[in-house]
């Protein structure tokens, strides 16, 4: 029978192919991976480019706009609106209607105070945030007509009619409600009054079951009414409070057990507790920013002590110190503010600063 022989010589050429053809390969590799990495610096490349020129886009912005996101915002705190007013506390229709028109010409925009102390202010360039707060859930603030409408003459109506006159000018604010929530007297009717403003874009914050002064009060009872406040919201919709006024304004001998704390089986945290006076409040950006003791201003013209403490006062302070005041560059996840400010950046915010 013949036989198939294969000299050494052949096998040394085979072996030498198989050698050349894998090195062929490992280089035709090496230059794919190459080529993949060079690729992809060129993307984080262009990447980068583009990140700066956006930024170098939106710092021009925000000078254009001379945007202050560290500046001082107006929480103002409204009670009764009653054509005849009982108090200092009280104000008209007319007078509410007259400070509503006043911010909305001047360039603010209602944000809840939900939305001010977790920094979610989102409203467009070189507007001016205020947070809007009515304490003690008066039916004069908030009813229902048989519509399910908000009744003629109420805060709530007002700021709508302003709203809808004034585009850009939200119709949101923060109710502080207590166990005589709106006159109500079911909870039926009491959920109603809360899903509405809910639903609506509202806010509703605690102001403490029964209205009573913590200043001089024991941990534990402090903890008791507030959590009591808390429950009466909760049981009510399915929404937790982010907030807290203090009655009267008056701080706990321990400032912290407004802000946290549990009581039976409720429990509650807080993003900030709002005092009842004097001043603007410090931007949620700023490292003055308390989240302990939020200042409010009351609503009342100039007169008397509200000569330099009150709503009209201070608007028109913060319009003649415009560089005072909080002025949007109009993006909600940066922080902008001229250079030389840049010390008073909260630390925590500092990855998303944006000083001009």
């Amino acid at each position: 029978m013949g036989r198939v022989r294969v000299s050494g010589a052949g096998v040394a050429v085979i072996a030498a192919g198989v050698v050349l053809a894998g090195c062929s390969s490992g280089q035709e590799q090496e230059q794919d991976e190459q080529a993949v990495r060079a690729a992809a610096a060129a993307k984080a490349s262009a990447a980068a480019a583009a990140r700066a020129d956006l930024r170098k886009t939106k710092t021009a912005e925000a000078a254009k706009v001379k945007a202050n996101e560290l500046g001082q915002i107006p929480v103002l705190m409204y009670h009764r609106v009653i054509d005849k007013p009982t108090n200092q506390d009280d104000r008209t229709p007319k007078q509410f209607r007259t400070e509503l028109e006043r911010l909305a010409r001047e360039g603010y925009v209602p944000i809840t105070a939900a939305e001010y102390v977790t920094g979610r202010i989102d409203i467009p360039a070189g507007r001016h945030p205020v947070v809007l707060t009515f304490d003690d859930s008066s039916p004069s603030q908030f009813d229902l007509d048989g519509t399910g409408a908000p009744k003629p003459g109420t805060a709530v109506a007002i700021l709508q009619e302003v709203a809808k006159a004034n585009p850009g000018f939200r119709a949101v604010g923060t109710f502080y409600v207590t166990r005589d929530m709106f006159g109500k007297a079911t909870p039926e009717e009491k959920a109603q009054m809360l899903l509405w403003l809910k639903e609506h874009g509202f806010d509703v914050g605690n102001h403490t079951r029964d209205h009573l002064n913590l200043r001089g009060k024991s941990k534990k009872q402090v903890n008791a009414e507030v959590a009591a406040g808390h429950r009466l919201i909760t049981d009510l919709i399915e929404t937790d409070p982010v907030t807290l006024a203090l009655p009267y304004g008056n701080q706990p001998d321990g400032k912290e057990w407004g802000r946290k704390g549990s009581s039976g089986k409720v429990s509650y945290d807080y993003g900030g507790v709002f005092l009842a006076g004097y001043t603007p409040a410090a931007s949620p950006f700023n490292k003055n920013f308390d989240p302990l003791g939020i200042p409010r201003i009351r609503s009342m013209d100039k007169v008397g002590e509200c000569a330099r403490f009150c709503s009209t006062a201070w608007l028109d302070w913060l319009k003649a110190n415009a560089d005072e005041r909080y002025t949007s560059d109009g993006d909600p996840k940066t922080v902008a503010f001229p250079t030389f400010k840049k010390p008073f950046v909260a630390k925590r915010f500092t990855d998303v600063a944006l000083p001009y």
